[in-house]
């Protein structure tokens, strides 16, 4: 499949992990992207890769917790690479997250400073980058966004399943001021997935006792979220916007 041949995209937090998962696959399917995230080394080996695969991506350093940083990347993106042949920005995809390194903590006793700091990036960041992007999608007469949710967000998981609230209701929200302009936004859900972060944050002995709860019985991966992020972008997804979709193996079960 071809569905983004002719469009281009931001990929946050695409140096390693399920971004970088996300971003080789919409250069697969013919986007150009632009592989966002502080980590230029790792950026930089992802670009190779997409264009060693033969897609087209191009690095672009990015602080998501820094709404100057996130208005210059969408700059860039829409005027020196995407609108050399494309001519502006279509897709977003707000991945990027303080997790693999993230300490943890209680809500009631978390260090401020750390607990404000891992807020601006794990839940504002996603609104700095939609801010950032929204005018030049705008301009383009539409566009799509998908934000990074996860199921923490109805389990007890701390701040870090507070951001993850904030970002289902950012999304939600957002679904009504980007509407107007053509502007679809959903979030992915994912449950325990089998990246290098989650096995630096949660012991081996707890991811085990997830998985074996789950109805399918294995941990994810990152390109079981995949399908569901290309779909989301995706003009199969024209009237899909300010939906939660987890994908979790089961782990969630809402009525």
């Amino acid at each position: 499949m071809a569905r983004f041949t002719g469009r281009s995209a931001i990929v946050t937090g695409a140096a390693q992990g399920i971004g970088a998962a996300y971003a080789q696959a919409l250069a697969a399917e013919g986007a150009s992207v632009v592989v966002a995230d502080k980590n230029a080394d790792g950026g930089a080996a992802v670009v190779e890769k997409i264009v060693t695969d033969g897609g087209t991506a191009v690095f672009g350093l990015l602080d998501v917790a820094d709404p100057e940083s996130a208005t210059a990347l969408a700059d860039f993106a829409a005027a020196d690479f995407a609108a050399a042949e494309f001519g502006g920005i279509d897709h977003l995809v707000n991945n990027a997250a303080i997790y693999g390194e993230m300490k943890l903590n209680l809500l009631l006793t978390v260090p401020w400073d750390y607990y404000k700091t891992f807020m601006s990036v794990n839940m504002d960041g996603a609104l700095n980058m939609t801010r950032a992007v929204w005018p030049h999608m705008s301009k383009r007469g539409a566009g799509s966004i998908v934000n990074q949710s996860s199921t923490a967000a109805w389990l007890y998981s701390s701040f870090y399943g507070l951001a993850k609230v904030g970002v289902n209701g950012l999304t939600q929200q957002l679904a009504f001021e980007l509407g107007g302009s053509n502007i679809r936004i959903n979030a992915i859900a994912p449950g325990p997935i089998d990246t290098d972060a989650t096995k630096s944050v949660t012991p081996d002995v707890i991811v085990d006792d997830i998985v074996k709860r789950l109805p399918l019985e294995r941990i994810g991966t990152p390109q079981d979220l995949v399908g569901a992020c290309l779909f989301l972008l995706s003009d199969e997804a024209s009237w899909v916007t300010g939906q939660i979709f987890n994908v979790d193996g089961g782990q969630i079960v809402r009525s």
